[in-house]
């Protein structure tokens, strides 16, 4: 018998058992080593906060029950083929499942680690698929002036992926100056809000807050392009779009890691995509995104201290029995 992470309230979680069938044809069973608390978005399915709008869309790829609760939810995921199709027998897998020990799935569900990537990194590849996404959407410019404002796991990931694109200048935005450190690991500079360099061509924002929307804005030159990345989940945002929005031609454009970016889409799958940011995981600076780790059975205390901030993180490591 194995265990599943589940939230049977908002705000309430526990370990359940769960049976785990031999796998049918083109099929793999999968022992988990590693999964990741996606830390902004697990903590609003923690508190219930999902809006019924976006039930659907909010889905993840296995998730069990609906929100609010009691649901089943998670998509950072590491494990090792156990048994199924010869050619994956044996290979440490990333699979966008929820915290389980372990588990049944399609083998087209699950992405093989490169040997170049450590399987405890490896659980960022959804995060930084969501980042490969964003960068297809903001399509950089050689030299470009750049700041991405908010400092979580998806900022991080895109300055990551940014940090040394030719003759560009690449500032991560926080107001966390404790965030200094991780910018320094990756690469780019770092400034609080009120110090962040203005006249930038392109603003990546992932702060989830109005006021970290309104401070990128704020930071655009004439003709400039927001690309916003935050969930708000039920809350509303007011922006001052009264004042130099219409005098500098400024842009705010979605991006949402449910479809292929447009730039794209004609020519890479999603197969691609997560393929893509696993051979990015190569790179040992994403090390500085996982920061700190519990075992599998300490979860259901774990993340009620990520929710309520009493616990810091970007990218929370959760470790199984062998992982």
């Amino acid at each position: 018998m194995h265990r599943a992470f589940w939230l049977r309230a908002p705000g309430e979680a526990e370990l359940r058992p769960v049976g785990v069938p031999p796998p049918g044809a083109d099929e793999v069973l999968v022992r988990t080593l590693f999964s990741g608390v996606s830390r902004g978005t697990e903590t609003l399915v923690f508190r219930g906060q999902v809006p019924e709008s976006q039930h659907q869309v909010m889905r993840a790829p296995f998730q069990d029950g609906d929100f609010p609760a009691p649901v089943k939810y998670g998509y950072l995921n590491v494990g090792v083929v156990e048994a199924g199709p010869a050619h994956l027998r044996g290979r440490t897998v990333f699979c966008l499942y929820p915290h389980q020990t372990a588990y049944v799935v399609p083998a087209t569900a699950v992405t093989p680690v490169p040997d170049t990537v450590p399987p405890g990194r490896a659980i960022l590849a959804g995060t930084v698929e969501t980042a490969v996404n964003a960068v297809w959407d903001a399509g950089p410019q050689v030299g470009d002036r750049i700041a991405v404002v908010g400092g979580g796991m998806v900022g991080c990931s895109v300055a990551a992926i940014l940090a040394g694109f030719p003759g560009a200048r690449v500032q991560l935005v926080d107001a966390d100056p404790a965030r200094a450190s991780v910018a320094e690991a990756l690469g780019v500079d770092f400034a609080t809000p009120e110090e962040a360099a203005g006249d930038n061509d392109l603003v990546i924002h992932a702060s989830t807050t109005e006021r970290g929307l309104a401070r990128s804005l704020e930071l655009l030159t004439t003709d400039g392009v927001v690309v916003e990345l935050s969930w708000y989940g039920e809350n509303r945002v007011s922006l001052p779009l009264g004042e130099f929005f219409h005098s500098r031609r400024l842009t705010i454009r979605g991006s949402q890691v449910g479809v292929v970016s447009p730039a794209r889409r004609t020519r890479n799958s999603y197969a691609d995509r997560m393929a893509l940011a696993l051979d990015l995981l190569a790179d040992a600076r994403f090390d500085a995104l996982i920061t700190g780790e519990s075992p599998f059975g300490e979860l259901p205390e774990v993340l009620p201290r990520l929710a309520a901030g009493d616990l810091p993180a970007l990218c929370h490591r959760i470790v199984y029995p062998g992982g």
